[in-house]
């Protein structure tokens, strides 16, 4: 299945504190049904009100660990999406507070497949990270150097790389 199709009519949150990035997100997602959020009391309501296939968070701005919490206990698939807490360490926490993914804002031009990634990974019931590692690992060395990891050994030597 194409990934347009698997995201065909999936409604989308967008939250980010930056309206060029939620526009140029909405034009990225023709085939969503899509709410944009520019705050977070604005997003907290939708999240604690409306139903979303997925919401995408900007970490900084917008309180966006706090959104993932009122995401992840509605059962909402959370992707992170961030500039300038593009971190390792931040993957990690991502990761460990119930995200399906983290994804740089220089990266968003491919939402559309990492998306897709996600909700294909759900439905196969793998977890959405181990392909996100395969895609973005050498991004994050090239970002970071070659010891990226090396912060966070223990959480890395059990990742589900598989």
């Amino acid at each position: 299945m194409s990934d347009k199709k698997l995201l065909d009519g999936k409604k989308i949150l967008l939250v980010d504190d930056e309206l060029d990035v939620l526009d140029a997100l909405e034009e990225l997602l023709p085939m969503c049904d899509v709410v944009k959020a520019s705050d977070f009391m604005a997003a907290k309501g939708y999240l604690e009100t409306r139903y979303f296939d997925i919401a995408i968070l900007d970490i900084m701005g917008v309180e966006g660990y706090r959104l993932l919490e009122a995401a992840t206990a509605r059962g909402i698939t959370a992707v992170m999406l961030t500039a300038h807490a593009l971190s390792p360490e931040n993957v990690v926490k991502s990761y460990k507070q119930g995200a399906a993914s983290y994804l740089p804002k220089e990266e968003m031009v491919n939402i559309v497949s990492f998306l897709s990634n996600i909700l294909e990974a759900r439905e196969q019931g793998k977890n959405p990270w181990t392909n996100w590692y395969f895609r973005m690992a050498s991004f994050f060395e090239k970002k970071f150097g070659p010891e990226w990891q090396k912060g966070e050994k223990d959480f890395w030597e059990k990742f589900p790389f598989y």
